[in-house]
């Protein structure tokens, strides 16, 4: 049954509730989204670039390039060329494995933890910002809506 939907700018929208969620979804997403894309300009780095220097962050024994793919937010269909890219700025390197030659593992090198460690202060501050209004109950159940979401379109 199709009910009146309100768009979060007042204006009213045919439709229905699970499409306006969905629209109100993508908008604070893009809301969010510019956010940290404005934390991130003075290190030239794309919010895909941060994701991949965070995953290598915590796996400083390193990852296979299938295994970094696996853990992004976002899927790159290119993950090859944004490692390349990454690899040419030193902000990662590459090495094949002494024990098997087809394995190569991906790591963070010092130059990315250094910016990774000069960005932990200004993405929090960007993300309490953002989202520190809500409360940390509030900020809870807000992810455990979204997990069940993700979970259920998966």
């Amino acid at each position: 049954m199709n009910k009146a939907v309100h768009d979060g700018r007042g204006k009213r929208t045919t439709g229905n509730v699970e499409e306006a969620a969905f629209l109100d979804l993508l908008r604070t997403c893009d809301v969010l989204s510019r956010g940290l894309q404005d934390v991130l300009k003075p290190t030239e780095l794309s919010p895909t670039q941060y994701n991949v220097l965070r995953i290598l962050r915590g796996a400083r024994e390193g990852l296979m390039c299938g295994e970094i793919a696996n853990r992004m937010i976002t899927r790159d269909p290119d993950i090859t060329r944004l490692l390349d890219r990454m690899e040419k700025r030193g902000l990662i390197s590459r090495s094949r494995e002494t024990k098997d030659r087809r394995v190569v593992l991906t790591r963070i090198t010092q130059q990315g933890l250094k910016i990774l460690a000069e960005l932990d202060g200004p993405i929090l501050a960007a993300h309490r910002k953002q989202l520190g209004h809500l409360g940390p109950a509030r900020l809870q159940q807000l992810a455990q809506l979204l997990r069940e979401v993700r979970h259920e379109a998966a």
